[in-house]
């Protein structure tokens, strides 16, 4: 199922939430102080190229705290917000809300991509 929900996820939108993280990636690479923010978006962008059978977890400390103020205040709003639209989008219909979820659960790594990590279920 995971396959399945995969294939149709990159080919449903996915494609296009994963080159945001990959295009947000290669911005914040062209100077050397943004090298740790571009490599935590190469990361993130194979997570939303395929979601299914991923999940989020969330810890650090302060200096991720510190580092993800300064992401959301640069790009991570507006990549939330657009993940979050589409989310709403598809959860209009009942087909559409396992893709739905997947875009909530983006746009929450969108708000606060620094002291997470990808962990396979």
């Amino acid at each position: 199922m995971r396959l399945l929900g995969n294939i149709c996820w990159f080919i449903f939108g996915g494609c296009i939430s994963g080159l945001a993280w990959v295009l947000s990636g290669l911005v914040w690479c062209i100077t050397i102080v943004g090298i740790p923010y571009g490599l935590q978006c190469f990361k993130f962008a194979m997570m939303s190229f395929w979601p299914f059978g991923r999940r989020i977890v969330y810890g650090g400390g302060a200096v991720s705290f510190i580092v993800n103020v300064i992401w959301f205040v640069v790009n991570g709003w507006w990549m939330a917000l657009g993940n979050f639209v589409i989310g709403l989008l598809w959860c209009v219909t009942i087909i559409g809300i396992p893709f739905g979820k997947q875009f909530f659960k983006i746009a929450g790594l969108s708000l606060r991509p620094f002291g997470a990590y990808i962990e396979k279920v």
